[in-house]
């Protein structure tokens, strides 16, 4: 296996477990077209995973060109990459969370199937849309296999509350530290939390199947923040976790959930916990009370 990264915001430290399994690490950037098809040609793997990009929508807001050189370019990059390689299977991590758009105004929708409009509401949306038009491409056109699973808002064990833009990661860490949660906006905004251990075996399933996708990943339930933070400060027993509130944040939906039908019928996959269940593991896995 070989795992390609510029560790801008992952940790080398988080792979020692597979390096001593055998895996090799490659250290570059994925719109560095030249690097990627170097590193992997020489490797020729049989399956190809594209997980690097951009995420935080506040960023692809400030600065649209990043987003898309990392989230669209990045894409082309593994794409042809895999294409010039003989891959036989392209799995790519799209956005289930931003894709759609506003489900606000759009409450008879919820939970989005993957045949509803996608209407993103943020730059970042936009580029996971775009690229995914591109994976589509290069299985029209160039024989790839390929496939496109619109994730939900992921969280679990490991995740950075400094550079991930993970809510439940940054509440977690406010509540072992003795801080309190900002939430922005009323707090009423719902995402649809899915656990990253059930988004491995989604993505596993995928490679297994001949589905081309788009697919959600997603568990079908939205969680408002203040729901969150109720469930957090309950598993640090804090009874003082109570949030302070800041102005909404551009380019933020108000509510997304994922109808994951299609995910089980068509991949044999399920999300195997709930926000309640997958937040102890978290908490668990950190060494902290719950």
């Amino acid at each position: 296996m070989l795992v390609i990264d510029d560790f801008s915001s992952g940790r080398r430290e988080n792979l020692a477990g597979a390096l001593e399994g055998g895996i090799e690490v490659t250290e570059l950037d994925v719109a560095d077209a030249g690097a990627i098809f170097d590193a992997v040609d020489a490797f020729r793997p049989q399956s190809v995973f594209h997980l690097a990009a951009q995420i935080d929508v506040r960023r692809s807001m400030a600065d649209p060109g990043f987003d898309a050189r990392l989230n669209v370019l990045g894409t082309v990059n593994a794409l042809e990459t895999a294409a010039r390689s003989g891959a036989s299977t392209f799995v790519f991590t799209s956005s289930g969370g931003a894709i759609y758009g506003e489900g606000a105004e759009r409450t008879d929708e919820l939970p989005f199937t993957e045949a509803a409009r996608c209407e993103p509401f943020s730059i970042y949306g936009q580029s996971k849309f775009a690229a995914e038009g591109y994976v589509e491409l290069y299985a029209r056109t160039r024989g790839l296999p390929a496939t496109s699973l619109r994730l939900g808002n992921v969280y679990g064990p490991r995740q950075d509350p400094a550079t991930e833009a993970g809510v439940i990661a940054i509440f977690c860490e406010l509540g072992s530290e003795g801080g309190r949660p900002t939430v922005f906006g009323s707090g009423e905004q719902t995402r649809d939390y899915v656990h990253v251990a059930d988004v491995v075996a989604a993505l596993i399933a995928a490679e297994a199947s001949d589905e081309p996708g788009p697919v959600n990943v997603g568990t079908g339930i939205e969680t408002s923040v203040l729901r969150l933070a109720e469930l957090v400060g309950k598993a640090f027993r804090r009874d003082d976790f109570d949030p302070q509130f800041a102005p909404a944040r551009e380019g933020e939906v108000e509510r997304v959930a994922l109808d994951t039908a299609r995910a089980a019928e068509r991949l044999g996959w399920r999300a195997g916990r709930t926000i309640e269940t997958g937040l102890d593991e978290t908490i668990e896995a950190i060494g902290e009370p719950h």
